[in-house]
């Protein structure tokens, strides 16, 4: 039942890709429409947990914590994204990102929480890194290493910060508190930071719409409802055996969306797509 509940995170992690690729187009990909677009997400995002946990939250200072080392973490990562995109193409910038939140929270979890490490793993591994490489094409990259570190590391630490939050012993609220409390920060950092920057300097995007409001709510409530899958999957799957699967089924989600929009899938696409399901497969076809 929980390997079902990752495969539909990642079904909702793609649609999430798709509509943010919408949101670009409509409103522009600067750092202040970015805020703007997290700030929406989070606002409707917390509507969405509030629904998922009934209409009731809880709160314990652990859980308060985590969340806002999550929201910062995520803040931090969405700087080095725009620090990184402009010195970087967007297929090594997905390499750095995909490998970092793939392979911290894998070695987290056989070294430090007792995980095993089997052949299944390993050829997962192995076999995903592969098909992330393939989909890395040449571009104009201008130094700026610290920033590819930093996507790597960050959003590596997405999975660590929620492994953590799961594994751990000390009084915490249920998994829909916890993300309930993490949009709720999210929210609070984009919104003041999207304010200042709309203050310090006359915007330059587009004009407000209603439909991009729409797409990136859309968005929003779609990435909270996968990561609240994902917490509620990890104290029951290890991540070691959560993340490549996630990571592996994002590449073959994305390019299942990619066939129905204008930009088809290259042969190197679909290359990586049958090595990632190759990968995925080994984690259940070799157990040992």
């Amino acid at each position: 039942m929980y390997y079902g509940i990752i495969l539909l995170a990642v079904v909702f992690f793609g649609g999430c890709f798709a509509l943010n690729d919408v949101y670009r187009r409509l409103r522009g990909s600067s750092l202040r429409i970015s805020m703007e677009s997290a700030f929406i997400g989070s606002c409707a995002g917390l509507i969405v947990l509030l629904a998922a946990g009934g209409l009731h939250i809880e709160i314990t200072l652990f859980t308060l914590v985590m969340a806002l080392l999550s929201s910062l973490n995520g803040l931090a990562f969405t700087f080095c994204a725009f620090r990184a995109l402009d010195r970087i193409n967007l297929s090594l910038f997905s390499l750095f990102s995909m490998l970092g939140g793939m392979v911290l929270p894998f070695l987290q979890g056989i070294l430090f929480f007792n995980e095993p490490l089997t052949w299944g793993k390993c050829i997962c591994l192995a076999f995903i890194t592969v098909a992330l490489t393939i989909t890395v094409s040449r571009g104009n990259q201008r130094g700026g290493a610290i920033y590819y570190i930093g996507i790597f590391v960050l959003n590596g630490m997405a999975g660590v910060l929620s492994k953590i939050f799961t594994a751990a012993s000390f009084p915490k609220t249920d998994a829909a508190s916890f993300n309930f409390w993490c949009a709720a920060f999210s929210g609070l950092l984009a919104g003041a930071i999207w304010l200042i920057l709309t203050w310090r300097k006359k915007p330059q995007d587009g004009a407000f719409s209603w439909r991009a409001t729409a797409v990136g709510a859309a968005s929003g409530a779609t990435n909270r409802l996968a990561n609240l899958l994902l917490v509620m999957a990890l104290a029951h799957v290890d991540a070691s055996v959560q993340y490549p699967m996630v990571t592996g089924g994002v590449m073959i989600a994305s390019t299942l969306i990619c066939l129905l929009g204008k930009r088809k899938p290259s042969t190197r696409d679909v290359l990586s797509v049958l090595l990632a399901f190759l990968g995925m497969l080994a984690l259940f076809a070799i157990p040992v």
